[in-house]
């Protein structure tokens, strides 16, 4: 079974250098953000769920060779990248209409007492769904995240092991430890905002990750290989 995982000391490395690479800011974090204060823990983990299950695509295709396409193609590169930089300006946009439309409507807080109290679910499930998708397709459409893979889990492999699943361990591990962390984050956020924030307040906070998610989006589609 060992000689199928990478060694001790090149996983140790891979645990402290996923974990720095984990916790820093990006469009992972700025979405699921979003969905705690716009809909709660609950919200937030379905999207943590999606960015994790895209996270652990990339990392499949990357030891399989497929995200090479995407290394070496330019135009592979500049389809992906611009179509996943003008989703995520959609969903920065989406998130500024929402949070600026709803002056009058009852708190996101009050929305899922309603529905506990009247077994009134099919919406909740329908916008868990979304934020399952939306962090989904966050993360399919950035191909960033392929060249990054293809590009950072080699420098922790064993030649004389197996290649492929060492890969698959590695990104496995690299998913867990960002769905701990994403829904840690996401539990945090929503009781700071249940304790702390005014719902004008918080509205204002979900503006500003929708900001922060075209900004991405119109960095991710400028970006270079």
């Amino acid at each position: 079974m060992s000689s199928l995982l990478p060694p001790t000391p090149q996983l140790l490395a891979f645990l402290v250098v996923a974990g720095l690479l984990t916790i820093t800011p990006g469009a992972d974090m700025a979405l699921v953000m979003r969905h705690a204060l716009g809909g709660g823990t609950r919200s937030a983990f379905f999207a943590s769920l999606g960015i994790c299950l895209g996270t652990l695509i990339w990392g499949t295709a990357s030891a399989l060779g497929v995200s090479v396409v995407f290394a070496r193609s330019a135009l592979a590169f500049a389809v992906l990248k611009y179509i996943g930089g003008a989703y995520l300006v959609y969903l920065g946009l989406r998130a500024l209409r929402e949070a600026f439309g709803r002056e009058d409507r009852p708190s996101a807080s009050a929305l899922r007492a309603s529905a506990d109290r009247e077994g009134a679910r099919g919406g909740l499930i329908t916008y868990r769904f979304a934020a399952f998708v939306q962090g989904l397709l966050t993360n399919l459409l950035n191909p960033k995240v392929a060249v990054f893979y293809l590009t950072f889990l080699p420098q922790f492999v064993a030649a004389d092991r197996s290649v492929l699943t060492q890969s698959v361990f590695l990104a496995a591990t690299h998913v867990v430890m960002g769905l701990i962390w994403l829904t840690i984050y996401a539990r945090f956020i929503d009781r700071m905002a249940a304790v702390l924030l005014t719902e004008r307040v918080k509205r204002r906070i979900e503006a500003m990750t929708g900001a922060v998610l075209m900004t991405l989006g119109i960095r991710l589609a400028l970006a270079r290989r």
